[in-house]
């Protein structure tokens, strides 16, 4: 997971140390990078850091304005929540979301060696794959599902400051901070109106409480089965296989799930940019 984070950092500084390209062709030091919404104390470095941290962990502090980010740094934060703030993992909700991962990630093992899958002694069936399903799909409906009916809502555009993709970026952030119970923003959406204000704050109880309802079904299912000893068909989940693995699944499943949307938002607004179009 150490990875994951060191690649967010590294895409993160080079999107805002590449620049604004509309600001470059104006005339600005290309070096100067995109420093709109920094603290130069930081530096670009340190705000990429930060910025992949505290979004990969259930924090939702910040030391730089994402809304001002170029649209493939403010990518970055907003694909790490929607991926459960499970990189590195934060406290608590961190942690047992990466055991719904990993849970996926030994029944896929399963399915390609062609046997019961296996964690921690017990046996993963059928009961606790359709549990990990059920907490893995509470985000993208809370995050989703209110923000497409957001989007087609009158009052609820108009509290967007911007139009175009950045305006999706801005309703997608909100609800994927207060489903992951994050904290942090992009600036712009006024969500003081009655419709933001009571779905935000449903998202927020489903995005801890329905989501731990399915974990602690699990742990009360695995709980009451026998530990198995390990045999020549276990697969091992403490080397680097079975971490590429769980890697590997984490990435796909956010991927299926959330790319449709950020490439209305982010990567519609980043080929937008670069063909000198804004809103």
């Amino acid at each position: 997971m150490l990875a994951y984070v060191v690649v967010a950092t590294a895409l993160v500084y080079a999107a805002e140390a590449g620049g604004n390209p509309l600001h470059i062709a104006a005339g600005l030091d290309p070096a100067m990078g995109n420093m709109e919404g920094k603290e130069v104390r930081f530096g670009m470095a340190l705000m990429a850091l930060f910025t992949a941290t505290t979004t990969g962990a259930s924090c939702g502090a910040v030391n730089a304005m994402f809304d001002s980010f170029t649209p493939l740094g403010g990518l970055v934060p907003l694909f790490l929540i929607q991926l459960g703030e499970v990189l590195p993992g934060g406290v608590g909700s961190g942690l047992y979301g990466m055991l719904v991962f990993a849970l996926l990630a030994v029944f896929v093992a399963g399915l390609m060696v062609g046997r019961t899958p296996e964690y921690l002694g017990k046996k993963v069936q059928a009961r606790e794959i359709k549990l990990a399903m059920l907490a893995v799909l509470v985000l993208p409906a809370a995050i989703l599902g209110f923000g497409a009916v957001s989007m087609a809502l009158p009052a609820a555009v108009a509290s967007i400051q911007d139009a175009g993709p950045h305006g999706l970026s801005e309703m997608l952030y909100a609800y994927s901070s207060a489903a992951g119970n994050n904290g942090s923003a992009f600036g712009g959406l006024t969500a003081d109106m009655p419709w933001l204000n009571t779905t935000l704050g449903i998202a927020i109880l489903l995005g801890r409480f329905a989501y731990v309802v399915p974990v602690m079904a699990i742990a009360g299912s695995i709980a009451a089965k026998p530990k198995l000893a390990a045999s020549a068909g276990t697969f091992p989940t403490h080397g680097p296989l079975f971490a590429g693995l769980l890697a590997g699944v984490i990435l796909i499943l956010g991927g299926l799930q959330f790319m449709p949307a950020l490439a209305l938002g982010p990567l519609a607004e980043h080929f937008a940019l670069a063909a000198g179009k804004i809103f």
